[in-house]
């Protein structure tokens, strides 16, 4: 039979966890907006370029590295609430939360970027803007040069990269931009259809290896499910990608 201080200890867990679960759900909320505001300073920043001001788009990307450091922080965190919540257990002695807190954001922190000024959302701001500049502008301080930061043989446009793992999902076989409705495994980050990634499940008993090829993780109906970011980062890949095609037509337009 359980101790009362047994029961105690359990309920304090329990309560902690839930408040750090409600904590990380809605800074994950937040961050989705900066993300959002993120895409639309590129977008913003694309059409400066157009309109040749040189100068707003330069101070436009060190918004938004300003930006990007505070989403980076946010995300940190975000992760170091969620690690606690999962993995605090009472002791004898007061726990000192905000030192338990600092730890963990400390921690998490390692991964991350210290130079946000070439974190690869701003590479991304920055190849956005490049080839409008040298296909439709022509600028003299841009043309022939290649971008700030790399040697004229080294440049390779990245644009079309994203943080999705999967760019089509690999049940139903359709790029993820033509889901009706995708979903996120909370494990591995892959994206599926939820209808066929449910039916999948069904037929495992609810329980089954991810279906992309090598991923072991195991899926389970309830971590699989529309996160905040999915549909933000689906929209992004179709923007960059239309950009692609747009800067692939004026190239051939140019050679020809």
């Amino acid at each position: 039979m359980a101790s009362a201080s047994d029961s105690r200890s359990t309920g304090v867990t329990g309560r902690i966890k839930s408040a750090a679960t409600i904590m990380h759900s809605e800074n994950q909320s937040l961050l989705a907006e900066l993300r959002k505001t993120l895409i639309m300073m590129k977008e913003i920043g694309v059409d400066l370029e157009k309109e040749n001001q040189n100068k707003m788009v330069k101070e436009l990307e060190k918004s938004m590295v300003e930006l990007l450091s505070a989403y980076e922080n946010c995300n940190n965190f975000s992760s170091a609430i969620q690690s606690v919540g999962n993995t605090y257990e009472p002791k004898e002695e007061l726990t000192d939360f905000e030192k338990l807190l600092d730890d963990e954001v400390a921690k998490v922190s390692v991964n991350s970027s210290s130079n946000f000024a070439n974190h690869p959302i701003i590479r991304q701001f920055r190849e956005a803007i490049w080839p409008i500049s040298t296909l439709f502008l022509q600028n003299v301080h841009h043309a022939g040069q290649p971008m700030a930061g790399e040697e004229q043989e080294d440049v390779v446009m990245t644009s079309t990269q994203c943080n999705l793992l999967n760019v089509t999902c690999p049940l139903s076989g359709k790029p993820v931009t033509e889901l009706a409705e995708p979903v996120r495994s909370a494990e591995c980050k892959h994206i599926y259809e939820k209808a066929a990634i449910m039916q999948y499940l069904n037929s495992k008993k609810s329980r089954a290896q991810c279906p992309v090829a090598a991923c072991p993780k195991m899926l389970q109906p309830d971590k699989v499910v529309l996160d905040p970011f999915l549909e933000i980062e689906i929209d992004e890949l179709r923007k960059m990608s239309r950009h692609s095609e747009r800067i692939q037509d004026f190239t051939e337009l140019d050679a020809d």
